[in-house]
């Protein structure tokens, strides 16, 4: 028997497509599942176009609400949802099991952006409660948060570990300085001028956004 062909997958049961034409089978969507799902834990380019074309805009729809409504943080939880299907695709038996493996991707997706987006907001308001004159006023606005992420993103490894452990893990300078190599007093002087270059990295972001 022939492969189901690509028509045959356009008729899998989705809410924004039409009804599947008469006389099409369950057994016909197994199949198209089956046959779909096997070519993308293959890693075929066109098998994956294809899931996009079926399933991108459902998974939207479905991660907007996961968000409460934020289209900007359902579109990153899409985005990372995408490249988790292609990395991790398995073979699945019917339609049913697929769309709920592609809902735990995406809401796991959904809550470990949340989860980063709550650290970086975090790491601003205690830049905000130092006291320094020119700390961020605006700790919970968006722009803010995505301009703290990408400046950390942008430090040097080894200085990113220690604002990273420091602000969002919790470690403590004594850890740090362990860890680092350094002493205590040479980590303090690190975070202090880290601290000031996150600063006014933001700043800078915002003045050009």
């Amino acid at each position: 028997m022939p492969p189901p062909t690509a028509n045959s997958l356009i008729s899998l049961r989705l809410p924004e497509l039409t009804a599947v034409a008469e006389g099409r089978t369950k057994d016909a969507t197994t199949g198209a599942i089956v046959y779909l799902t096997r070519r993308l834990a293959a890693g075929e380019d066109e098998a994956f176009r294809q899931f996009q074309a079926l399933y991108f805009d459902r998974l939207y729809r479905f991660l907007l609400v996961v968000a409460r409504g934020d289209e900007t943080q359902a579109r990153e939880a899409l985005q990372e949802t995408l490249m988790r299907v292609a990395r991790h695709a398995r073979p699945f038996e019917d339609e049913d099991a697929f769309w709920n493996w592609l809902k735990a991707i995406g809401r796991n997706t959904a809550r470990d952006a949340a989860r980063s987006r709550s650290r970086y907001l975090s790491l601003l308001e205690r830049f905000t409660r130092s006291g320094e004159s020119e700390a961020p006023a605006a700790s919970r606005d968006d722009a803010l948060a995505m301009a703290l992420e990408e400046s950390v993103g942008e430090l040097e490894k080894a200085d990113r570990v220690l604002i990273e452990g420091k602000y969002l893990e919790g470690q403590t300078v004594k850890e740090l300085s362990a860890q680092a190599g350094l002493s205590e007093k040479a980590v303090e002087s690190k975070l202090l001028r880290l601290r000031r270059q996150l600063r006014e990295c933001i700043l800078g972001k915002m003045k050009a956004s």
